[in-house]
């Protein structure tokens, strides 16, 4: 997986029908700057407005993802965003002269092909992974329907397709790694039973739609008289009455359906804004389901990498508070006291470090052939933290102490060994109120968290001493 973000080296045109327009559309691929995303602008519009490639802008998922913002409305531009993103473009503006690009042959290949054609441009801004911590899932049981996404090192997805149909059965398609996209996924075609044509007609949709940009399937019984009105329908030479795949086309895999299916939920997972380190596991998916679990994505990539993402940790930097100046504040004392320095420290939130080293006391005992650091201090370091956050929120802090109530939701993701350094960081999770405060801890190591909780504590004058 690339470190750093890339768009690419030039720009490209592809013409072509727009699926449901019928209308003879073009969409033009640039490249953008850092931090830029995948950004759709219609030309063919007064200001020629753009809109995010986002989640948030979704408002229809029934024949493909539809994008609104104000005038500027995109649609059936799955297949955009998953060529840009199983070729692992980071940034890039897609140009459209109509509300849809061209269908062409009913894939992303031919924008995989542009990708290729002008190739890459590396860029010095860092790609910024969302890890999946844990699992997150979007299910609609009346319909058996579940996708959802577990914690991995890599982005793997593994899709499974059931439509009750004698000619498309059970289907099941996997992709271990994005450098599989171009060459088993990238052309697979999206498909279409006989039986909904009619009905998508009469109801103005597919005007650029033909056997040869789908896969047809006809899985019920249909005389050769209506099947040459639909093929007529769609200025389209007629073809025998068959059980099966209807085109003329040859299919790529034996499981192509599966595969484009799989195709549409990396696009559609794009939405969420971030490449991803997880495995997405879907159960028949479709533009719906994949929409709202990016959509449950976009919020804990905000979670997770707005106030609860790691700490930037400068060991050049001057601290806040060096250990004088902790211990200035805290009563504990070696072997006890847990907390190396302050690194920041606002009205909301404090940053404090831990330098894990062999010689702890504690590794003597826990364990002498394997040395973790006990989960209970882990938590006692955060509380230490914790508490000079709640002593600096008066005037006089040396005359008073912490005193730990309650901690509720501990949770110990990965072991503490050592070498690490602990980044603890503690927030309010609201004010102060007669004396008591409550926090929320965050351990890291790295990027990774290692530990987890909430803490209530009381703050009291410590008595004068006679």
């Amino acid at each position: 997986m690339l470190d750093k973000q890339r768009t690419i080296a030039g720009e490209f045109t592809l013409t072509g029908k727009g699926l449901h327009t019928g209308q003879e559309v073009s969409i033009s691929f640039k490249p953008a700057p850092e931090n830029h995303g995948y950004v759709f602008k219609r030309v063919d519009l007064e200001g020629e407005p753009t809109i995010e490639a986002n989640a948030k802008y979704v408002v229809d998922t029934s024949r493909g993802t539809v994008l609104a913002k104000g005038e500027c409305k995109v649609q059936t531009i799955e297949h955009v965003l998953s060529a840009l993103y199983g070729m692992e473009v980071d940034n890039c503006l897609v140009e459209l002269n109509s509300s849809e690009p061209p269908i062409l042959d009913g894939s992303s290949k031919f924008f995989v092909e542009g990708i290729e054609k002008v190739g890459y441009q590396q860029q010095e801004a860092k790609r910024e992974y969302f890890e999946v911590r844990e699992k997150i899932s979007y299910q609609d049981k009346s319909k058996g329907i579940e996708i959802s996404i577990y914690p991995d090192d890599n982005y793997s997805i593994s899709s499974m397709i059931d439509f009750n149909s004698k000619v498309l059965k059970n289907q099941f398609a996997q992709l271990n790694d994005l450098d599989e996209y171009k060459d088993n996924i990238s052309m697979c075609r999206t498909f279409v039973f006989v039986r909904e044509l009619e009905f998508l007609i009469q109801n103005n949709l597919v005007k650029g739609g033909d056997l040869d940009n789908a896969i047809v399937i006809m899985d019920q019984p249909m005389s050769q008289e209506e099947l040459n009105r639909i093929a007529d329908l769609f200025e389209h030479q007629r073809v025998e009455v068959k059980e099966g795949i209807l085109s003329n086309l040859e299919l790529y895999f034996d499981n192509e359906c599966a595969r484009h299916k799989l195709l549409d939920i990396i696009g559609d997972l794009a939405l969420c804004g971030k490449f991803i380190k997880g495995r997405v596991v879907a159960t028949r998916p479709g533009h719906g389901p994949n929409t709202e679990l990016a959509k449950l994505l976009i919020k804990q990539i905000q979670k997770q990498m707005g106030k609860d993402s790691a700490p930037v940790y400068d060991p050049n930097q001057e601290p806040v508070l060096d250990i004088n100046g902790v211990m200035k504040l805290l009563p504990h004392r070696p072997p006890f006291l847990l907390v190396d320095k302050i690194i920041d420290i606002q009205e909301d939130h404090i940053v404090g470090i831990k330098n894990v080293t062999m010689n702890e006391p504690f590794f003597v005992g826990h364990f002498p052939d394997e040395p973790v650091m006990p989960g209970v201090l882990m938590v006692e370091a955060m509380a230490q933290c914790g508490g000079i956050l709640v002593l600096s929120q008066v005037d006089d802090p040396e005359n008073y102490s912490t005193y730990f109530l309650t901690q509720n939701n501990i949770k110990f993701r990965k072991k503490v060994v050592p070498g690490d350094t602990l980044k603890f960081k503690l927030s309010f999770l609201s004010p102060i109120r007669r004396g008591v405060a409550n926090m929320r801890g965050l351990a890291f190591v790295g990027d990774t968290i290692v530990a987890e909780g909430e803490f209530m504590a009381q703050i009291a004058r410590n008595k004068v001493q006679e």
